[in-house]
């Protein structure tokens, strides 16, 4: 049996690896700096060029480009309609930002349990939850599997409410053949760094909805427009705008525009070798009686964003935390994905109790995110796989 790193043997290897990292090639550094030397910086040509190029790969009407990911789901709340007193439905693991979005607009968020082998939000859940109050679901593609939309848009359609798709981790995946950011009333992307697309920051809203568009470049904008269609009074001039509703600042610069441009071109690129490494892990970890690995629905074919390895504490003698640590001791660095999200002060404040979602709670406390990006070498990956391995051997439950 090979001794533990963190009881003092030697490590898997020399060097840290990480869960995740942008992968940026020449290319993308020429479309930056062409960007950069050009007459616009934000407010230009990249803008729009960006949103048509979302809608030829989604297969989406509209897209509506925007500096994050948060700032995508909340004015796509504001699009919907969602006001004091709605109720949004969303999943406890999910980064905050998916249930922030309802407080930003005065709503309340409600959390609906996962499915305990996809982890993804539970239609019947989301079901059970539903009141007079909701106005719209927020349904998280976690790590970049899609959540079960064709339930999700029912159940929605049932109760008058807007199915709201966060597809922060997704872009690149399909469901039923089709691809995410075309199915819901509206996806949202981000372009965060340890995304398989990046901007550095940046995000963006898809729909269908010529209605949800509008309100989309309104919201984004200051609430500002040019659209003489739209002003409440006559045009001074070709200088004149109005402001005709209460907007933010929320603008993508031309800067990550044209970075994203690059990047998606590398997009089937990025989706292949994340399936490779996946595959891999797949094979070797479904092997191992003491873990289990992350279901996903037929309907589903996943660009996955993160890797989730699932602990069985009753199959250890250890927990979590410890088999964590173990893995950072042997230089592969793993996280969390996530805290649910009622379980931060913030929302214990607001009078959110844990228990709310006992499958989501039990899988926090057993899951970690393995290292997954693009450039991994099948070294990386084999590495990954060789502590895994090493820290069940160790503490393998006799």
């Amino acid at each position: 049996m090979e001794k533990l790193a963190i009881k003092g043997g030697a490590p898997v290897r020399e060097t840290k690896l990480y869960y995740g990292h942008q992968y940026i090639d020449d290319k993308d550094i020429e479309a930056v700096v062409n960007v950069l030397k050009s007459d616009y910086l934000t407010c230009g040509p990249k803008i729009t060029a960006l949103e048509q190029r979302l809608c030829e790969i989604t297969g989406a009407k509209y897209a509506v480009v925007v500096s994050n990911g948060t700032a995508a789901l909340h004015i796509a709340c504001l699009a919907a309609g969602v006001a004091e007193g709605d109720e949004v439905i969303t999943t406890p693991i999910t980064f905050a930002a998916s249930a922030n979005c309802a407080l930003y607009c005065g709503a309340k968020p409600v959390f609906a349990d996962i499915n305990e082998h996809t982890y993804n939000i539970a239609p019947e859940s989301v079901a059970e939850h539903m009141t007079e109050k909701t106005k719209a679901v927020v349904a998280v593609d976690f790590t970049g599997q899609a959540a079960e939309l064709d339930s999700l848009l029912k159940i929605c359609r049932e109760n008058n409410a807007v199915l709201i798709e966060d597809g922060a981790h997704s872009i690149g995946t399909k469901y039923k053949g089709k691809a995410v950011g075309s199915i819901a009333d509206m996806t949202t992307f981000s372009f965060h760094p340890v995304k398989t697309v990046t901007g550095g920051e940046g995000g963006a809203v898809l729909t269908n909805s010529e209605e949800y568009y509008k309100k989309l470049v309104l919201y984004r904008a200051h609430g500002i427009t040019r659209d003489t269609s739209l002003m409440e009074r006559e045009s001074q001039g070709g200088w004149y705008y109005e402001q005709i509703t209460l907007g933010m600042n929320y603008r993508m610069t031309d800067i990550q525009a044209a970075l994203i441009l690059s990047q998606l071109d590398k997009l089937d690129m990025f989706s292949a070798r994340r399936k490779e490494i996946v595959a891999r892990y797949n094979e070797a970890f479904s092997r191992l009686p003491e873990v289990t690995v992350q279901e996903e629905i037929q309907q589903s074919d996943t660009t996955r964003h993160l890797y989730i390895l699932r602990i069985k504490p009753e199959k250890l003698t250890i927990g979590r935390k410890q088999f964590f640590d173990a893995m950072a001791a042997e230089n592969i660095c793993c996280n969390v994905h996530y805290i649910p999200v009622y379980h931060h002060p913030y929302y214990e404040k607001l009078g959110y109790e844990r228990g709310l979602c006992p499958k989501a709670e039990k899988l926090y406390e057993e899951m970690m995110s393995l290292p997954l990006y693009y450039a991994m070498t099948d070294q990386d990956v084999e590495d990954v796989i060789h502590a895994v391995k090493k820290i069940v051997e160790n503490y393998k439950s006799n």
